[in-house]
């Protein structure tokens, strides 16, 4: 038996790989290049303290930090047929739909909750991005209208925040089906008198862009997100023609009367309380502080 070779030489790899520390301790700002202890990235919000980009984030984050003591009631969301076309590229529908659930721990690009903001009750829907680009497809439409639904049986606002990279290809003209569902879902909210709000962040395009995203009450977006219907890229290419800096961001869409204000993500919540406060007509006032 030699000594050196099995006892000693184990226990020093075992000690030389040993990490003393997670691979992801650090978090790579995506504008600015600043390297920021991941921990405090999170406690921030999100928001990058160098050059205050907002990096996006999931329905559970939004929740906790814009409900009131972080208490919330989940909404359910109906289910739907899963893949309706039996539709196949690289990988399978089905497949994909697997790997998005495992990775997301959600069934599907958006969740929906009751609570309240500064006392204000409210219904807030949220797409996640990280569920394939926040995807349209009929889950999408389903949740959307179910939350139309509670909104208007708790006469509360309704707030959507939006992320897609647009329509669910996967789901075809059933995916297109769910903008005027949802158009039909905000004209029963005005019709409850009932306030639409639309919280745009990064990126909300495509068939999303053309539906509900455009259509609130109040628009308000998070600072620096991509916002339009196609990208820049195929635009360019189409008109064959620089476009200008920042096109479709939100400070361009601001300046060009697209959008109502810019907020950000560690203001929003008291913004949208006064926002809510005034279109319910002071039914509700937000708690002062």
């Amino acid at each position: 038996m030699n000594w050196l070779t099995n006892y000693v030489k184990p226990k020093l790899k075992k000690v030389l790989n040993k990490r003393d520390t997670p691979d992801n301790l650090w978090y790579k700002c995506k504008q600015c290049d600043q390297m920021i202890y991941l921990k405090e990235f999170v406690d921030n919000l999100s928001v990058c303290g160098a050059c205050g980009h907002h990096g996006r984030i999931g329905p559970n984050d939004r929740f906790n930090h814009l409900f009131d003591r972080q208490t919330y009631e989940m909404i359910a969301i109906p289910d739907v047929v899963a893949d309706p076309l039996k539709f196949k590229d690289s990988k399978k529908y089905s497949e994909r739909m697997k790997a998005a659930r495992a990775n997301s721990g959600d069934q599907d690009a958006i969740k929906a909750a009751f609570g309240t903001l500064n006392n204000v009750p409210a219904v807030i829907a949220v797409q996640n991005f990280f569920f394939m680009g926040g995807s349209m497809g009929m889950a999408v439409g389903e949740g959307f209208l179910a939350a139309v639904d509670f909104a208007i049986k708790k006469k509360a606002p309704f707030i959507m925040f939006t992320a897609a990279g647009g329509a669910r290809m996967q789901e075809g003209i059933l995916s297109l089906m769910q903008m005027p569902r949802t158009t039909v879902g905000i004209q029963l909210l005005r019709e409850a008198g009932l306030p639409y709000i639309v919280v745009l962040t990064d990126p909300t395009t495509g068939g999303v862009t053309a539906s509900y995203a455009m259509l609130g009450d109040v628009q308000i977006a998070e600072p620096g997100a991509l916002i339009g219907f196609a990208g820049p890229r195929v635009i360019e290419q189409n008109l064959r023609e620089t476009l200008p800096e920042g096109f479709q961001r939100s400070e361009y869409l601001l300046a060009h009367g697209m959008i109502d204000m810019i907020v950000p993500r560690h203001t929003l919540k008291d913004e949208l309380s006064k926002v809510m406060g005034l279109l319910m007509n002071g039914q509700f006032k937000p708690a002062s502080k």
